[in-house]
């Protein structure tokens, strides 16, 4: 999702995140004037959350079905955006998260997963990071190493999700808080070891990003002449 910059920030747990008051800006000037006019009717619907004329025997309002097409409705550029801004306008919860997650496209579980950390504070979405985390497609994997799981994936559980876009060819650029989480990890630097000697017994090359990686796992530097003794363990 590209937010661009300069335009007001908002601070959660997980760092700075784009206020979406100035995304909302920059989306309604990339759009053409009836992608825009969709865009607001979609955000009124989204806001006043009714049932009709939505499906009420599938349990679908309107800005849910709103949701689904944005993509086509905005373009594949914006889709991710648009997405993020219906879902904060509907004040979405945990459950209806999971149920348009569950329920979604790829496209629309991305953008699920990429909305998480503007709409949920605590853990209870991580059940659909590590979801994210078990498929094959690298637009989820991608999606799923974000801000929200740098605040919220248990040690274990992260230093696999950086292995996973080692092996899956995820670019580590897209793992949020890479350098923090890492600095000092001595497992996660076994791992990234254990990896490389498998890749490379198999015949096959040593991702680049490993050795990234594995740079910066290496201990904190010297504090009053002492180094830290202990890396991070889970």
């Amino acid at each position: 999702m590209t937010y661009g910059t300069g335009q007001g920030t908002e601070t959660t747990g997980t760092g700075a995140l784009p206020a979406l008051g100035a995304v909302r800006d920059r989306l309604d000037a990339a759009l053409d004037a009836t992608a825009r006019a969709w865009l607001h009717a979609a955000l009124a619907d989204a806001a006043a959350r009714p049932t009709a004329p939505g499906i009420p025997e599938l349990g679908l309002a309107a800005w849910q079905l709103r949701f689904a097409e944005a993509g086509r409705r905005t373009g594949d550029e914006h889709a991710d955006t648009a997405r993020l801004l219906l879902l904060h306008a509907a004040r979405a919860d945990t459950a209806t998260l999971t149920a348009l997650y569950a329920q979604g496209t790829a496209a629309e579980r991305r953008a699920v997963l990429l909305a998480l950390p503007h709409l949920v504070e605590g853990p209870d979405a991580l059940p659909l990071i590590e979801d994210a985390l078990r498929a094959n497609d690298t637009r989820l994997v991608a999606a799923a190493v974000g801000p929200y799981a740098a605040a919220h994936l248990p040690d274990h559980a992260w230093r696999h999700a950086v292995l996973k876009c080692l092996f899956t060819g995820v670019a580590v650029d897209a793992v949020a808080h890479l350098a923090d989480r890492a600095r000092g990890d001595g497992e996660l630097a076994r791992m990234l070891g254990d990896f490389a000697d498998e890749r490379t017994a198999a015949g096959r090359p040593v991702p680049d990003d490993l050795h990234r990686v594995l740079a910066l796992t290496a201990p904190e530097p010297l504090t009053n002449g002492r180094a830290d003794p202990h890396g991070k363990e889970s």
